[in-house]
């Protein structure tokens, strides 16, 4: 059984972390394969919206913290000291999040039960995050006595403030939800019977809208943390001036001044 499983719904692809019997605990499968997958939905015109999910009761409870005692024993193959192990299991978890912030269609991160350590930076790195009323958050890392990694320090502060995002860092406890959208983490938190229905009409809305648009949004949405005001005002120039050209831009107005829906095909 595979650690990711890849399924698809029309224009959605659904991306499932898939170890339920370790609350989906992050393998180096899992990583390898959100990777692979992520940059093969990047480039598939076909894919307009993306779904990470875990499977089972959770979405997932950080990295396999009990692979952690291995750190530093022998291996075989190729034998590295604990600090370069770590970087690269690190680093290749962050191909995951460049993958991430480059996509250029929607991601909804669909929460369940635990979404703890590494749970929360994937829930963070996603562009919207849809949570069941049960589920809970926690960063968890000071509890075993580390730093966060997975891009949370980037995503957190700018979801959730500083003042929050030191609070979730340093005390590591859970948080419900609820407070989780109270602090600007969450987007929407569904009663647990009507969530599964409910993440899938959030996707297939996302994945009907102008794909090229919402890339493009998504794409200055995120540059506004680095650029100055000049630059980002010239980026949106860009933006704008290359969603005119497409099929969709010309199907928003038409629908418009005939005062009707469109109906946008993502070209």
């Amino acid at each position: 059984m595979a650690d990711l499983e890849v399924t698809r719904d029309g224009g959605v692809a659904i991306l499932t972390m898939n170890r339920p019997e370790a609350r989906n605990a992050l393998s180096t499968d899992m990583v390898t394969g959100l990777s692979r997958h992520l940059h093969a939905i990047e480039t598939d015109e076909s894919v307009r919206a993306v779904v990470l999910r875990g499977a089972g009761d959770h979405f997932m409870s950080g990295g396999d913290v009990k692979s952690f005692l291995a750190i530093g024993e022998p291996d075989d193959e190729v034998p590295m000291d604990p600090r370069t192990t770590i970087l690269h299991y690190i680093h290749t978890l962050h191909t995951v999040m460049f993958a991430m912030r480059r996509m250029p269609k929607p991601i909804l991160a669909a929460v369940k039960g635990a979404a703890a350590g590494a749970g929360v930076s994937l829930a963070a790195a996603c562009d919207l995050v849809m949570a069941a009323e049960t589920s809970f958050f926690t960063l968890a890392y000071v509890n075993i006595g580390t730093s966060p990694d997975g891009s949370s320090t980037y995503f957190l502060p700018k979801a959730v403030g500083l003042k929050k995002a030191m609070e979730l860092a340093l005390l590591g406890e859970r948080y419900p939800a609820a407070d989780m959208v109270d602090a600007g983490l969450v987007n929407w938190v569904v009663p647990d019977d009507d969530f599964e229905d409910a993440v899938m009409e959030k996707a297939h809305r996302l994945a009907a809208g102008p794909t090229h648009a919402m890339g493009r949004t998504k794409a200055l949405l995120y540059s506004s943390y680095e650029k100055q005001f000049e630059a980002q005002l010239q980026a949106e120039a860009e933006a704008f001036a290359s969603c005119v050209t497409t099929e969709d831009f010309a199907e928003g107005v038409t629908a418009f001044v005939q005062k009707r829906r469109p109906e946008f095909k993502g070209r």
